[in-house]
């Protein structure tokens, strides 16, 4: 076999090898996002702010900002946004623009699929597994992470966010507890298994949230170590769904309130939907 026909081969062979772990990573997605939905079997239960009364005064403030009594509990959110990501440093932020398609069942998980003009892929978390998958132009790998560390770091994303866009997962009940760490502080710890992640909110007079922030287990340093470091967000432009106030613009990123923060994260929402499985 001449060299250029054994190189034609072999690139052939790679090009295929590709397509075969993108087709494997888009099942691997279907069947996470039908997981996630999965949790949010009905149940009719609607919100009572008799179930919050006896909560400290800010957390009560911020459900009763958040859900209007009456509304169904949803425990899964379905998010569509657009933005700017940023895959630089504070010094170089490589802002792109995005485009992302999010499920969120804060106590489970999330996948949020997302391009760039170069970069599409993943992030995601199921119960016991979580990863990222970036690939340029949809094909060749740029990014893949996996393991324990990450899916500690997904765990307190899942909380955050469920914060946001899905609060009706967060009350109180089994994982889920609330204290006030201030007049305008709520602050709620989740567990599920071997996983814990604590998150406050810092609050409006009316309740609304205008920033969350927690020490979150991430390697986002300069020396690319695991460690619990500052992260959070702003919040603005809140918009009611389905009986739900809801932020949609979002600043955030990593070292959250110190002189390294990042804000790498620049999303607006242009949809939020609780799946309807009724």
């Amino acid at each position: 076999m001449g060299v250029w026909a054994y190189l034609s081969a072999l690139a052939v062979f790679a090009v295929t090898a590709l397509i075969f772990v993108r087709l494997g990573d888009a099942r691997t997605e279907r069947r996470a996002w039908v997981q996630l939905q999965d949790v949010d079997a009905p149940d009719g239960s609607v919100f009572d702010p008799a179930t919050v009364a006896d909560l400290p005064e800010p957390v009560r403030r911020f459900f009763l900002f958040s859900i209007r009594p009456g509304a169904r509990i949803y425990r899964v959110s379905e998010i569509e946004m657009h933005g700017q990501i940023g895959l630089g440093t504070k010094s170089d932020p490589r802002y792109q623009a995005m485009l992302a398609r999010e499920l969120l069942a804060p106590l489970h998980g999330f996948i949020w699929l997302v391009r760039t003009p170069r970069l599409r892929g993943s992030d995601g978390m199921i119960p016991g597994y979580s990863w990222t998958r970036m690939a340029l132009f949809g094909l060749l790998p740029m990014a893949r992470a996996t393991g324990p560390d990450h899916l500690r770091s997904s765990f307190g994303r899942a909380v955050a966010e469920g914060l946001l866009w899905c609060p009706g997962a967060l009350l109180p009940g089994p994982g889920v507890s609330w204290q006030a760490t201030g007049p305008d502080r709520a602050r709620v710890t989740v567990r599920q298994g071997d996983l814990s992640q604590t998150a406050e909110m810092r609050l409006a007079p009316d309740g609304r949230p205008e920033a969350v922030a927690m020490l979150r287990w991430s390697n986002a340093n300069p020396g690319r170590r695991w460690q619990m470091q500052p992260f959070g967000a702003k919040l603005s432009q809140f918009r009611n769904v389905n009986g739900y106030c809801l932020p949609t613009q979002v600043v955030g990123g990593n070292f959250f309130g110190t002189e390294n923060y990042f804000p790498f994260f620049r999303a607006e929402v242009s949809s939020i939907r609780f799946p309807d499985r009724d």
